[in-house]
Parts: structure tokens; C-alpha cells; sequence
């Protein structure tokens, strides 16, 4: 992991948060390298003991955020809440990924949001 290039850019959020490292690693190589994200940055989730990753799909204006967690984690409301409120959006992405390199992402809205018809 070390030698990636990544690595510099995750390296302090890695360390500050072990248990939610490889999530974070995996969600952001993802974004930047196959998804190819625009403006693309980390933010430290505190509360929610992890960093997210926050930028703007190709050919978009809209800044969305993403946060990585393994799928044997229990995600709490209070966990969503806390997410929600440090990243100051009304959606989120979780980024769920597993040990097989496999990774979905959730759209999660804050409150009751009506189904595109």
C-alpha cells in the first residue's frame, strides 16, 4: 500500500484510522483512478472515526461525498447523522466494500426523499 500513489495523499487519515483504512484506500483508488473524479479531496470524518472523499464526477458540477465502510460494519443512525452533519450535505454515499475487492455505493438522503417517477 505504501507504494502506491495514493498512499501520500491517504497516509494521514490511514494511520489515524486503522480499522477503516482499507476502505478508505480502496473507495478512493476507485474514485480517482476508474471513475476518474474531478477535484477530488479528503475530509476527516472525526465523529464517524474515518476520512471521506468528497468530489465531482466527470462532467458535473455537483460536489458529492463519499464515505467508505467495510460490509461486516454496523452503520448506525447516530454513525449517519454524525456523517451528515460533518460533511454539511443532505446525501451521502456510502461506499461499501469487502475483502474480494468488490465495493457498492448507497445514495443515503437525509429525511424523507420522494422515488424519481
Amino acid at each position: 500500500m505504501e507504494s502506491h500513489p495514493s498512499h501520500p495523499i491517504l497516509a494521514n487519515l490511514l494511520e489515524k484510522y486503522p480499522r477503516a483504512a482499507s476502505g478508505l484506500f480502496q473507495a478512493y483508488n476507485d474514485i480517482v483512478y476508474t471513475q476518474q473524479w474531478q477535484n477530488v479531496q479528503v475530509v476527516d470524518l472525526d465523529k464517524c472515526e474515518r476520512g471521506a472523499i468528497q468530489g465531482k464526477k466527470k462532467d458535473t458540477d455537483a460536489v458529492l461525498h463519499v464515505v467508505p465502510c467495510s460490509l461486516s460494519e454496523t452503520v448506525s443512525f447516530a454513525w449517519l447523522q454524525a456523517a451528515f452533519s460533518q460533511l454539511n450535505t443532505k446525501e451521502i454515499y456510502l461506499g461499501i466494500t469487502s475483502e474480494d475487492a468488490s465495493i457498492v455505493y448507497y445514495k443515503i438522503s437525509q429525511g424523507i426523499v420522494k422515488p424519481p417517477v
